[in-house]
């Protein structure tokens, strides 16, 4: 999948976000969008250790984390942190969402 323009992500952001009053709100109907369209699991690369994207998660901070496993251990990684594969998953449009959004609402 090609990179979307920013009028595709920002229409993204719009779908997820149209009925939500706070950010709070926001990150949640993102991360719903993200369970519904996101391919999972997915293998990427993560400081030159292959890992596999088991699921998403919302964390204590509000920050939507992958769940990686890989060489025998497990770790939370930011959305907005992690590499993507060259083989890109159906549904990572909403990863690039999730970039954008949280870019513009200060890194959450």
């Amino acid at each position: 999948m090609n990179k979307r323009n920013p009028a595709q992500v920002q229409a993204l952001i719009e779908d997820a976000t149209v009925d939500c009053y706070n950010e709070d709100e926001q990150v949640t109907g993102i991360f719903t969008k993200l369970e519904e369209n996101l391919e999972l699991p997915f293998e990427t690369e993560v400081l030159g250790v292959t890992v596999t994207v088991q699921r998403i998660d919302l964390s204590a901070t509000g920050d939507i984390v992958a769940i990686c496993s890989g060489n025998g251990t497990r770790q939370s990684i930011p959305l907005y942190d992690l590499p993507l594969p060259t083989r890109r998953p159906d549904g990572v449009e909403w990863i690039e969402a999730y970039r954008r959004w949280s870019g513009l609402n200060g890194g959450r």
